[in-house]
């Protein structure tokens, strides 16, 4: 049997918002941060990204924790009672990925606690996959509470691909969007928290919640077909949890980030599940307002399914949130409004 997770509040630091409120307003009416940045793109001239408009040029591992932080804050202004006795579950972008601008998860915890003034975090935790690292930090807060050991846990993702050897290495597997190449993605940077607690909110809570991994990923070696046979798979594992059907969702949110392969991915996986279904099933993707923001994702869309339910402008009850990564690993997870 698993505990309940419900969603006590968020906080998020975007290109289009230093806040959530601002942020989630900006991509409703759909504005986009993207802009000419310092990097240059393919084939020369500048390229056009998604950056943070922080109030100092902090740079690396600083600017990734002050971004991380001003989420964290937000999400502790909202619930003071939490701070002291919340545990974090720290979400960043791949291990090895070039340019990656974490290289001590330690050290960016610290900086990390330095900056919202609370102690070293002892009960924190580092989950470097990506995008879909948010899906294994639900699955992680969902057995903490569940064991008792703690009664909130800070779920915060923190990610760039806005450094210069992440964009150099981007560019020479042609997979930046540019005027020659319309196959590719923005590159973009972001943080977001989620503040869980296992304690009745009247909000959002955490209904199902599916883990599989692609083998037909878009770095095959064997270049095998895609089939979404993974993420119809974590589509599947999340479902059975609620007892409910494909067709029985409201809408969808998804970390598209503006390649075919995830539109196909996330196409195939609806068709090989949905039955039924006579109405438009709705699907949102932050990504088209911020960029690839990587291991922000999953955070950020679960603050946009909270912010919409909370404000009525959501597109049905419940919502299923996925992400997955370039290595094949999938998530999907099921929100539903508490009864």
């Amino acid at each position: 049997m698993t505990a309940s997770v419900d969603i006590v509040s968020i906080g998020m630091v975007t290109a289009v918002g230093l806040d959530a409120p601002s942020s989630c307003a900006a991509m409703r009416a759909k504005l986009d941060g993207f802009q000419e940045t310092r990097f240059h793109g393919p084939r020369g001239g500048w390229l056009i990204g998604a950056p943070v408009p922080l109030p100092r040029i902090w740079i690396g591992e600083k600017r990734i924790a002050h971004l991380a932080a001003g989420a964290i804050t937000e999400a502790f202004s909202k619930a003071p009672e939490a701070r002291g006795q919340t545990a974090l579950i720290l979400c960043i972008g791949e291990e090895g990925r070039p340019g990656h601008p974490v290289r001590n998860p330690a050290s960016l915890l610290q900086r990390i606690a330095d900056i919202v003034e609370v102690e070293a975090y002892s009960r924190s935790r580092v989950i470097a996959h990506g995008r879909p690292s948010g899906h294994v930090a639900l699955d992680q807060a969902r057995r903490l509470i569940a064991s008792g050991e703690t009664p909130y846990i800070m779920i915060v993702g923190v990610d760039s691909y806005l450094t210069s050897g992440t964009i150099r290495h981007y560019i020479g597997e042609n997979r930046i969007l540019a005027p020659q190449n319309p196959n590719g993605f923005i590159p973009g940077e972001a943080a977001a928290a989620v503040l869980l607690s296992g304690r009745s909110s009247g909000g959002l809570r955490l209904t199902g919640l599916g883990l599989a991994r692609e083998l037909a990923a878009i770095y095959n070696k064997e270049d095998l077909p895609l089939r979404g046979d993974g993420m119809t798979t974590a589509y599947r594992i999340a479902l059975d949890q609620t007892g409910m059907e494909m067709n029985k969702l409201g809408y969808r949110i998804s970390d598209l980030v503006g390649e075919q392969y995830w539109f196909k991915q996330t196409a195939l996986a609806s068709l090989r599940l949905i039955r039924g279904r006579d109405a438009f099933q709705d699907l949102w993707s932050p990504t088209e307002f911020v960029g690839n923001v990587g291991a922000a994702v999953v955070p950020m869309m679960i603050g946009m399914a909270w912010t919409a339910a909370r404000k009525g402008y959501d597109r049905g009850n419940p919502v299923l949130i996925e992400a997955s990564n370039d290595s094949g690993a999938c998530g999907a997870a099921i929100f539903a409004v508490a009864s």
